[in-house]
């Protein structure tokens, strides 16, 4: 398979049915560290994705997919070892494309969500389909009871282009090791990552035809149309807050299940027993990750009052010196943002940190590229946390910086905020930090730079950051519906 080759001059194909299609018409997909078009990807119609979505309801309702519990592991088990085998040139692929730092495409760029099959796959085959609840006497009459766990049906799957092989099998591995089917609408930004997953399982596994369908295109209508169609069953969505909230709205129509991953402006506090240098390094280290460019990335540093400005300078140095670097690198940690559009999104930003009477202690501008979207790692200081600048998710290499008067202070200004995906928290005394961390309203928190990503750690947030769970068992059996079962006993 040679994808840069092949889709340079001629578009990548949509996944419809078991057959790779291509469009009658295609967009570019963009380098954005250089601004170079790559090769260009199909732009499906609404007519093409109602194909999809009809495969998908066939091979839910009319083959043995749903039932068939060893060929949905041997299927998974074997994506699994087709992305390994082509590894490297998916590896290639998501630099290019996402502008994604090399070194994360080693985990969760690439590596650890396809090692996440595996997972979903043990879980499958473990879980506990029927669970049997004895024998009662509800209203005198003795029945034998079980609860039995079965897939919800069609799944149409929404995601971003930040993380996208992430986020793609993130949603296919455990809707798949379910029995769901799945229609795959990915990002307009990275359609490659996509249709590259749509080509190997049409080739190169035993996945029945329907079962998963890749749908690239750059009409938002499509997403739009997966939430209204009564065919489909569920809707998993990741972006941002806004759409989550249309795409609840128009799912509410048809009243089915919605799983929502949404935006987040995570709070990383800083205790004052905390080790100061490397828990504002570390700061700065996952806060410009990846341009900063996701939604649990803990873009808020509450630092003890009383070292505000130790802080600000051992962050602003940490920054300055990581700067932005070629994604290709071994040793970048911040590359492009993902678009132009997102560049100049962040660059508003920066004005508004400024009219709010914010100052930049380093960066606040583009960086010094000829091509690219590049904006430089941000420290913006002077604000409060009722600032826009401080609330309101920016997905760019933007941290802003604000002083805590103790612990319960840093809990309210963390607490404080539409949103309640992650967190962060340092501290010398763990048992304190402990404490911190389990008053947090988020769906996730590090302590002392401990890391919750992990197949069987369940994802997701509070408040305005989504709805359900996705990894781990809880995000499993989001994509099961529960049946229970009376057989009377005589």
């Amino acid at each position: 398979m040679t994808l840069l080759d092949d889709w340079r001059d001629g578009p990548s194909p949509l996944l419809i049915d078991g057959k790779l299609v291509r469009a009658d018409q295609s967009f570019a997909t963009i380098d954005p560290a250089t601004e170079e078009t790559i090769g260009v990807a199909s732009d499906a119609t609404l007519a093409e994705l109602d194909q999809a979505i009809a495969a998908a309801r066939r091979a839910f309702d009319e083959s043995r997919w749903a039932a068939d519990l060893p060929l949905r592991v041997r299927c998974l088990r074997q994506l699994h070892d087709v992305l390994v085998r082509h590894g490297d040139e998916l590896r290639d692929l998501t630099v290019r494309e996402v502008g994604a730092p090399r070194f994360l495409t080693y985990g969760a760029q690439f590596d650890a969500p396809v090692a996440d099959l595996l997972w979903f796959a043990r879980r499958a085959e473990e879980y506990e389909w029927t669970r049997d609840l004895g024998r009662a006497a509800p209203m005198g009459m003795v029945s034998d009871r079980q609860v039995v766990r079965e897939p919800v049906g069609v799944v149409g799957a929404v995601t971003p282009g930040n993380f996208p092989h992430q986020i793609n099998l993130a949603k296919l591995g455990p809707a798949l090791a379910a029995g769901n089917t799945v229609v795959l609408k990915p990002s307009p930004e990275t359609p490659w990552c996509a249709a590259a997953l749509g080509r190997l399982i049409a080739e190169e596994t035993d996945l029945p035809p329907g079962v998963v369908n890749v749908v690239t295109g750059t009409d938002h209508a499509l997403g739009a149309r997966l939430a209204a169609d009564p065919r489909v069953d569920l809707v998993s969505f990741t972006g941002s807050a806004e759409t989550g909230r249309a795409v609840m709205r128009t799912a509410a129509e048809s009243l089915k299940k919605v799983l929502l991953e949404l935006g987040g402006k995570s709070a990383f506090i800083v205790l004052d027993d905390a080790d100061l240098g490397s828990a504002c390094s570390y700061a700065a280290f996952s806060g410009i990750t990846h341009a900063g460019q996701g939604c649990a990335i803990t873009t808020r540093l509450l630092v003890p009052r009383a070292r505000h400005d130790e802080a600000v300078e051992i962050t602003a140095r940490t920054l300055a010196k990581i700067g932005v670097g070629d994604p290709g690198d071994d040793g970048t940690v911040c590359g492009p943002v993902i678009s132009a559009r997102q560049r100049d999104r962040v660059e508003e930003y920066l004005a508004l940190a400024v009219e709010e009477g914010g100052a930049f202690a380093t960066g606040g501008r583009r960086a010094d590229r000829e091509k690219g979207f590049w904006i430089e790692p941000t420290l913006v200081t002077g604000l409060t946390n009722a600032s826009r600048t401080a609330r309101e998710e920016i997905f760019g290499p933007v941290l802003v910086i604000l002083p805590h008067d103790g612990d319960d202070d840093a809990v309210r200004i963390a607490n404080d905020s539409p949103y309640g995906l992650s967190g962060a928290v340092h501290g010398g005394d763990l048992d304190r930090a402990r404490a911190v961390a389990r008053r947090l309203r988020t769906g996730t928190v590090g302590v002392n730079g401990g890391v919750w990503y992990s197949a069987d750690v369940p994802f997701g947030g509070y408040k305005q950051s989504g709805v359900g769970r996705e990894m781990g068992l809880a995000g499993f059996e989001e994509y099961l519906e529960i049946k229970s079962i009376a057989e009377g006993a005589g």
